[in-house]
């Protein structure tokens, strides 16, 4: 593994690919969700993870809880590593990153990702129907309850009480990251779009997967795989195997 910075690491650096795919994690994800991909897609293709402050090796720093602030520091981390053409892949929270990086480095710095994957995150334009209250306004336990209902934490951590006091406040502003958010209407982007998303996925419907169409002026694709909302553990051969046709 290497990093250009603390912000993106490379698991398998690759100078002779043609592309890069840079990809953003879910709430309290690492760039090593994305440590096995090199080794399962073409050379033509080169990984790389994002690390945010306040996950994986920069667990102790202080993570952001608004993403206007998170998407210009991403954006400021990425532009250095875009010498050849580049593709943005985002999980959940981490689709809503790279929808706005997208707008923002084409609005401010006249760069265009060659393609765009939103993975198990509605549509931006669509507004979400609350369920209670905001999970970062949860108690400590009604947040580890909504956690274990999610799916995506293994259940030893949620038992682990000291680890659980390291990941909260983490994943508290990871959700406030999403809930916070407010879109606003612009041009539609110039570069394809890819949504996808988990069959049993609970929290993301097929309706809400079709909504980013109309974000995209270009060629737009939806798949649904078998999983729930991380589908992306259990189908990532099926993933990958989306992504590759996508961009080869």
């Amino acid at each position: 593994m290497s990093a250009s910075s603390p912000w993106i690491i490379f698991p398998k650096p690759n100078p002779r690919a043609r592309l890069r795919l840079f990809c953003f994690p879910y709430a309290g994800g690492a760039a090593h969700v994305f440590r096995t991909w090199p080794d399962r897609l073409s050379e033509a293709l080169e990984v790389g993870a994002f690390e945010l402050p306040g996950h994986g090796a920069r667990l102790m720093e202080v993570p952001f809880s608004e993403l206007a602030a998170l998407v210009r520091a991403a954006a400021a981390a990425l532009i250095p590593d875009w010498d050849r053409p580049v593709a943005l892949f985002g999980h959940s929270m981490g689709a809503l990153i790279a929808f706005e990086l997208a707008r923002l480095l084409q609005r401010e710095h006249h760069l265009i990702p060659v393609h765009l994957f939103v993975s198990a995150r509605r549509a931006p334009q669509m507004v979400s129907i609350a369920d209670g209250l905001p999970l970062h306004r949860l108690s400590d336990g009604e947040l580890i309850e909504r956690l274990r209902r999610l799916n995506g934490t293994p259940r030893a951590a949620l038992a682990d009480a000291e680890l659980m006091a390291l990941m909260l406040p983490t994943l508290r502003a990871d959700f406030a990251v999403c809930e916070t958010y407010a879109y606003t209407s612009d041009t539609p982007l110039p570069c394809p779009i890819t949504a996808l998303g988990g069959l049993q996925d609970p929290e993301v419907s097929s309706g809400e997967l079709e909504g980013w169409q109309e974000q995209t002026q270009a060629a737009f694709a939806r798949y649904l795989l078998p999983g729930d909302h991380f589908y992306l553990h259990t189908s990532q051969t099926l993933l990958l195997q989306v992504l590759e046709q996508q961009l080869l």
